[in-house]
């Protein structure tokens, strides 16, 4: 029989296709992939929308125990739903793969992603560069390997979408070593903490691939009835209040007039004139660096 793979879209359980719809509805079984990125609802709205149960695949079961949810796919349908697009991330191909190893049939229901809703913001999508993975620093482990791809992408005057950590059923490590298995709570990464982290790296490698003066854009629960981009510069946009997740940001390489355009309907200043957006908690503000979009060291 067949293996779905169905992309959920960005918000809740209304942007689902029709086509993803009719799939789940002939399957047997559903699974909800819940570690790459959440859906803005909880589960018993889609089971509601469905009509039948939902189970939750969190990062071991999908790369652990594959074999779970492939069970049975040779004699019934099984779909397994992923928030976005099925190919936003690594882990869906190799479900993929490891299906056809065993000569299950495998279908595609593709859906909207932050790849492509990305340009909500203003900015075209032909323009973008590699986009990167930002995660959560710790005490010990601060990676600044997505620079040098930040680097790349603005030497060719290209736009950066950062993607920010989310950490969901990430068992404490403390514990953990003493043989017992607590779960920490959720944590989604604001923009806020990722242009502090970004702006950290800066100061550490001292490249000129950006600087506080760098024109960026944050955006906030996309296709939510309450989204949110606020466009500036990255200290502008680090004061911003943007809520609840989930939050994706965007290092803007060159724009051109109609992108600059678009982008200015997002500004800082204008949403704050309007009172469409507030600050955070106030800090000392900073002298600003200007950023011509051209990297300082090169």
């Amino acid at each position: 029989m067949v293996l779905w793979l169905i992309g959920l879209g960005l918000y809740d359980e209304q942007d689902i296709t029709l086509r993803g719809l009719n799939a789940i509805k002939k399957c047997s079984r559903v699974y909800l992939e819940a570690y790459t990125s959440i859906l803005l609802c909880d589960k018993q709205r889609l089971e509601e929308l469905y009509g039948k149960p939902v189970v939750v695949a969190d990062r071991e079961m999908v790369e652990s125990e594959a074999d779970t949810i492939l069970a049975g796919a040779d004699t019934g349908d099984v779909a397994f739903l992923v928030v976005g697009d099925p190919f936003g991330a690594t882990t869906h191909t190799d479900l993929q793969l490891r299906a056809r190893e065993r000569g299950i049939q495998v279908s595609v229901v593709h859906n909207a992603s932050v790849m492509n809703a990305v340009g909500a913001c203003g900015l075209q999508l032909y323009r973008f560069g590699e986009s990167i993975s930002i995660v959560f620093f710790t005490d010990t482990w601060r990676p600044d390997s997505f620079y040098d791809r930040i680097v790349h992408n603005r030497k060719a005057g290209l736009h950066t979408l950062c993607l920010l950590d989310i950490k969901v059923k990430e068992p404490n490590l403390e514990l953990l070593a003493r043989g017992k298995t607590v779960y920490e709570p959720p944590r989604y990464m604001t923009i806020n903490t990722a242009i502090e982290q970004l702006l950290e790296v800066e100061d550490r490698r001292k490249e000129g691939a950006y600087n506080r003066g760098t024109l960026c854009a944050g955006l906030a629960r996309l296709q939510a009835e309450d989204q949110l981009i606020v466009s500036g510069s990255m200290a502008e946009v680090m004061e911003t209040d943007f809520g609840a997740p989930l939050h994706c940001f965007v290092i803007a390489g060159q724009t051109h007039e109609v992108e600059g355009q678009m982008m200015d309907l997002y500004s800082v200043s204008r949403l704050l004139a309007a009172g469409q957006i507030k600050q955070r908690v106030h800090v000392e503000a900073e002298e600003e660096e200007e950023d011509d979009g051209t990297l300082h060291g090169f």
